[in-house]
């Protein structure tokens, strides 16, 4: 019997087989994907923290609210998703005092700083509701709500308490006469003896454009300018009100 022939040998296969390169590969160029993807992350939202929610863009949008058209820079926008140009209900701004500035790296501490509340105005600009503006409906409404006799506050105003039945709490209501225009009014929760001013604890609205309002707060503590504050809110809104017909034109005051 025949002994049958031994069997071939067979190849030497290779220690790394082509398919495992291949995983191989593909894990290297996913890892330094995914660092890069962390280091451009990192970094984006690295600033996206140090800017704490606002922008350095000074970018004009064109904001469209009712019938008017505002030119408006981006870093003076509050809030993120209003940042855009196009139609909208409304939009909220916050600007430096007194320079009436948006958000900048020179000038972060103004809106960061928590321990200074006169740093900043804050304003709301929106669609008219209504046909008079605060300065409007002192007359025919607020004084209806005076209760005691006025009192002098200083820097040309005049302090109000309301009744308790207005709906106003412990707001009170400051007035000063203006020749040749309509009286300011503003209300206020001013603090207490041994309280301290807030950033918004004042408030007016006016009527500005062709259909806007614009209501705008401010410190108690900054109400020695009210003056200089008011002229500013309105040169500040008719300077970004589209030029083209009667959006110009303010109303009101």
């Amino acid at each position: 019997m025949t002994r049958r022939a031994s069997a071939q040998p067979q190849e030497d296969l290779p220690l790394i087989s082509d398919r495992f390169l291949q995983r191989l590969t593909l894990a290297t160029i996913l890892l330094v994907a995914i660092t890069l993807a962390i280091s451009i992350g990192g970094r984006w939202l690295g600033q996206r923290m140090a800017l704490g929610g606002h922008s350095e863009s000074s970018a004009m949008l064109a904001v469209t609210i009712g019938e008017d058209t505002l030119q408006v820079p981006e870093n003076t926008i509050r809030f993120a998703e209003q940042r855009r140009s196009g139609p909208a209900e409304r939009i909220d701004l916050y600007l430096t005092w007194p320079g009436m500035m948006g958000y900048g790296h020179d000038r972060r501490d103004s809106f960061d700083n928590v321990e200074r509340s006169d740093l900043l105005i804050f304003l709301q600009i929106s669609q008219s509701t209504m046909s008079k503006d605060m300065s409007g409906r002192l007359e025919p409404i607020y004084t209806q709500l005076f209760d005691g006799p006025p009192i002098a506050y200083g820097h040309g105003l005049t302090l109000h308490r309301l009744k308790n039945t207005s709906g106003y709490g412990e707001e009170v209501l400051l007035t000063a006469e203006r020749p040749g225009k309509q009286p300011f009014v503003v209300r206020c929760l001013l603090p207490s003896a041994t309280g301290h001013a807030t950033s918004g604890d004042c408030q007016r609205d006016v009527h500005i454009g062709s259909d806007l309002t614009t209501l705008y707060r401010f410190s108690s503590s900054l109400l020695k300018d009210w003056d200089h504050i008011d002229a500013a809110v309105h040169s500040f809104v008719d300077a970004r009100l589209d030029a083209t017909g009667s959006n110009s034109a303010s109303k009101g005051d």
